[in-house]
Order: C-alpha cells, then sequence, then structure tokens
C-alpha cells in the first residue's frame, strides 16, 4: 500500500501540484488586491452602491423594493480568474510543454511497424491466386483437350 503512494509521490507530479497551488494561492491574493483597488473604484464611477455596498445596476422590483445587481463582484471575479489562469498557463503549463517536447527530441518514440490492413492483405491474396490460377489454367486447358 505504502509502495504504491511513495511511487506516486516520486513521480514529480504531487510536488508539482503543491507548488501550483501554493503560488496560485499566492497569485490569487496579488490579484484581489489589484482588482480591489483599482477596477472596483472603476467600476464604482458608474453606478453608486446600495446600503450593502454592492455597486452595479438598480432596478425596481413588482413590490416596490429597489434591486441591485452587483456587477463589481461579478468583475473582480471575472478578472482574478482569468489573471490567475493566464499565469498558470505561462508559468506552469507552457514551461512543462516545451520541456516534454525536448525530452522527446532527445529520446524519440521507436515506431513499432504497422501491419497492412485488410483491404491490403485481400488485395495481396487476391493478385496471389490470379498468378497462382493463371499459371494453372493453361496447363488445365491443355490437359482438357
Amino acid at each position: 500500500m505504502f509502495k504504491g503512494f511513495k511511487e506516486f509521490i516520486a513521480q514529480g507530479n504531487v510536488i508539482d501540484l503543491a507548488v501550483a497551488v501554493v503560488i496560485g494561492g499566492a497569485f490569487t491574493a496579488i490579484v484581489t488586491a489589484v482588482v480591489d483597488s483599482i477596477i472596483t473604484p472603476l467600476v464604482a464611477l458608474f453606478y453608486q452602491p446600495d446600503d450593502s455596498g454592492n455597486f452595479g445596476p438598480t432596478l425596481t422590483g413588482i413590490y416596490g423594493q429597489s434591486v441591485t445587481f452587483p456587477l463589481g463582484s461579478l468583475i473582480t471575479a471575472i478578472i482574478s480568474f482569468l489573471a490567475v489562469a493566464l499565469v498558470v498557463y505561462f508559468v506552469f503549463v507552457m514551461p512543462m510543454n516545451k520541456w516534454k517536447e525536448r525530452q522527446a527530441a532527445k529520446n524519440p518514440a521507436v515506431e513499432e511497424p504497422t501491419l497492412p490492413s485488410e483491404q491490403e492483405l485481400l488485395i495481396e491474396i487476391r493478385d496471389l491466386l490470379r498468378k497462382d490460377t493463371g499459371a494453372g489454367r493453361g496447363s488445365l486447358s491443355a490437359d482438357v483437350q
């Protein structure tokens, strides 16, 4: 049981994942701070915050209450997600793909010879049968006459 776990840890995937989680968490804090200090005030320029501090378009409901659609929270979440996704891609995914390409170039995989398809085999059998029967016809027809 522990042998399989030890092999899993030794592969390096767990360490890569742990590093990604830690850096992603740290970078998320930076992105949240940037969005809260720059993007949120820009959106607040166009909308007045309601009593709970949410800002966005406000509509009056059927029963006379006003409802604010909190665009600031949505914009913050979208920008945070895109920023973290970009960093993870450019810091982890792209370098790992390039490393794998270099490893594959150093150690080219040996391709096994492909077997002929069923149709190719049938064509080959047909041609052999034609060749054999063609030679046999001459002798057969001579015997019959």
